[in-house]
């Protein structure tokens, strides 16, 4: 069983069953690398905004993601979004840590199931459709009517606009999910060919491995990035109503 590439999705109870009205609620894998991750985003940045004279590396990293993401937000969405700030530095922070702890041997890849990423994608979709109507009431339907459009085009238009806007969760999710899905079903299968090849044999797939993972932490900090920039332009529309 354990050489089936899709045996490191399962996810599996930790611990006693916890039910309330027949949903299981019991702490899984995913739920402990979740805690992992959250704790280790905690304390890296808890001791990388400890005041010292010379800065730490992890000083430096904390200043550094601050700088990054900071930048990304006044890029993408304007000074309107600062706000929102510690929200999309966290998501962000999230997904990577998520993202990069899955890269371990032996651990889980929560970011590799839909549920998870649907579940984030769903709260920002809602999250940046309540911002809108806050900030522009009934205004904000004027998102789905782009200017310059001919009136015969008008209906056809707007369809399609809405269909795209109610489409912004799944894309979402499916592009982190799928991507990371892929990478670690295809990084078991090379694992599996170093092994049933021997020695001998396995030093092409074990080349292929290598890359393959040198690849896949790539992939694992650009589907956070992806995933937080998309954040910002979703929001943007909220708040600037580029239409």
């Amino acid at each position: 069983m354990a050489a089936n590439p899709m045996y490191q999705f399962n996810v599996y109870r930790i611990g006693p069953e916890i039910k309330i009205s027949n949903i299981d609620i019991s702490f899984t894998n995913a739920s402990l690398f979740m805690v992992i991750s959250s704790l280790a985003i905690l304390i890296i940045f808890n001791l990388g905004t400890k005041r010292s004279i010379i800065p730490n590396k992890i000083q430096l990293l904390a200043e550094l993601s601050y700088s990054f993401i900071s930048k990304m937000i006044s890029d993408t969405a304007g000074s309107k979004a600062r706000p929102y700030f510690s929200f999309i530095f966290s998501l962000f922070m999230f997904v990577l840590f998520c993202n990069m702890f899955g890269m371990i041997p032996y651990s889980f890849t929560v970011t590799s199931h839909i549920i998870v990423t649907f579940v984030l994608a769903a709260f920002i979709f809602i999250g940046v459709t309540i911002i809108g109507f806050i900030k522009h009431g009934l205004g904000y339907l004027k998102l789905f009517v782009p200017s310059g459009v001919p009136m015969v085009l008008l209906p056809l238009i707007v369809v399609i606009e809405i269909i795209s806007y109610l489409s912004r969760p799944i894309s979402l999710s499916v592009r982190l999910f799928a991507n990371m899905m892929a990478g670690h079903t295809m990084m078991k299968v090379f694992g599996g060919f170093v092994v049933s090849l021997g020695i001998v044999g396995g030093w092409l797939p074990l080349g292929f491995s290598v890359a393959l993972t040198g690849l896949e932490i790539l992939v694992a900090f650009l589907q956070a990035y992806v995933f937080a920039i998309l954040t910002c332009i979703y929001l943007n529309d909220a708040l600037n109503l580029h239409h």
